[in-house]
């Protein structure tokens, strides 16, 4: 592997075995992170990465594009049939993007919109104040309650004083199945858009492990990795809702895309899509998401069994927030990543410190499935983090916000050197060694 980036480039070699080795030898626990098959990995180094294809299969603005409209219509087509909509887009460059295209295609600069409060769960391009959605449009946010669910009668007033034209549903740190149809209701009576971001869950509602937002939303985006386990793309959905609402729709998300906000697509990355929506498309993909799930919900049994307070008590997908305490999410995160437990630190409902410093972390289980462990490995990994967070509660993040960044550099160093957690990392290397990262899936 690698072969010629060896012969020409020494230091990038070295780099890219380096993280060969983590992967392998670490257990990736970020619910946005997954594993591609090698597959996935050709179509990304492919030849497609050479050509220019401004504009859409059969209407391009460059020559030469005969092959790359195939692959383009695949790829749509894949989505269109798993999705069960009537138009996709495969451009977006990532869900950012996405997102903000579909912003374009049905709002006015000033226009009011919702979506979910970061800090609550939800992803910074649906109008968070650090995001640039919240500078061209007037952003009203909503919560979840103190059991972690999400507050529909706030929503549905929220909705009825502020009249949006777009409301979003979907997050980044949700634990629980969205409410589509709930939220669908209070969208129409109000007369807004719903847009449904499936960018974390696109592979469960394929799987048919979470429902999907197709009958109620009238666009759908998402990523075309994290649980769909393709390469790191974005897509566009219009759904029969969609066209019924407003005929042009399709054509304008479309236009958003091109030229609006992006130029040539990336057709590698388009044929990547392509090769994980075939993948997705199987028995084999369907049983995969089914486990996802059936493993979060072990592992966080196992945890809340070992006194770990996680939010909302569990889970109904592939995710769990744990709560570590006010400040202490980038403490755990160290600690968990020092024995080889990859992690991120995030913020908790109601978070007492900040998005800087939160309170928590979020763990997912589409990587370690896809690596074929279950519910006996759940329970290890549940077991380690309950004993980091044992070994490392006396750590706490200074109350000076100008001391907590040499604190985490001083506490990283003492991560390494602590004789409890090398043990625990010989443990984990054990475990890795005994479920390989697979090549295919198919």
């Amino acid at each position: 592997m690698y072969d010629f980036i060896k012969k020409q480039d020494k230091e990038l070699f070295r780099a890219l075995e380096a993280e060969e080795k983590r992967q392998a030898e670490g257990i990736e626990l970020i619910p946005s992170e997954n594993i591609v098959s090698k597959a996935v990995r050709e179509a990304m180094g492919s030849c497609l990465t050479n050509k220019y294809s401004e504009g859409y299969p059969h209407a391009r603005y460059y020559g030469g594009n005969e092959i790359i409209d195939e692959v383009e219509d695949l790829a749509r087509e894949r989505a269109k049939k798993l999705f069960k909509v009537p138009h996709a887009n495969v451009q977006p460059y990532s869900g950012s993007p996405a997102n903000f295209a579909v912003y374009l295609a049905t709002c006015e600069p000033g226009d009011t919109i919702m979506g979910q409060l970061l800090t609550a769960g939800g992803h910074l391009t649906h109008g968070w104040k650090a995001n640039a959605t919240s500078l061209f449009y007037k952003a009203v946010q909503y919560g979840v309650k103190p059991d972690g669910y999400l507050d529909l009668k706030e929503i549905a007033r929220l909705a009825k004083k502020n009249k949006p034209k777009l409301i979003w549903v979907g997050a980044t740190a949700y634990v629980r199945e969205f409410p589509f149809k709930e939220l669908a209701k209070i969208a129409d009576s109000v007369g807004a858009y719903l847009a449904a971001d499936i960018a974390h869950i696109a592979g469960l509602v394929i799987a048919g492990a979470h429902k999907s937002p197709v009958p109620y939303a009238h666009i759908v985006t998402t990523t075309t990795h994290k649980t769909l386990r393709g390469p790191r793309g974005g897509m566009i959905m219009v759904t029969r809702k969609g066209l019924a609402k407003d005929p042009e729709l399709a054509a304008k998300v479309d236009r958003a895309i091109f030229p609006y906000l992006q130029g040539g697509p990336h057709n590698h990355t388009t044929a990547g899509i392509a090769v994980a929506l075939h993948e997705a498309s199987t028995p084999k993909f369907r049983a995969y998401g089914e486990r996802v799930v059936k493993n979060a919900k072990a592992l966080a049994a196992e945890l809340m069994r070992r006194k770990i307070e996680l939010v909302s008590n569990g889970t109904d997908n592939h995710m769990m927030l744990v709560k570590c305490g006010a400040g202490r999410g980038a403490i755990l995160e160290i600690a968990l990543d020092t024995i080889g437990l990859t992690t991120n630190k995030n913020t908790v409902p109601h978070e007492p410190s900040s998005p800087f410093y939160p309170s928590g972390i979020r763990i997912g289980t589409p990587s370690v499935t896809t690596r074929n462990m279950k519910e006996r490995e759940m329970k290890l990994i549940g077991g380690w983090i309950a004993e980091v967070t044992k070994i490392t509660k006396d750590e706490e993040l200074p109350k000076e916000k100008s001391e907590r960044k040499a604190y985490l550099a001083s506490f990283k160093k003492r991560a390494h050197a602590d004789k409890q957690l090398k043990k625990l990392r010989k443990q984990v290397l054990t475990l890795c060694k005994k479920f390989p990262i697979p090549d295919s899936f198919v």
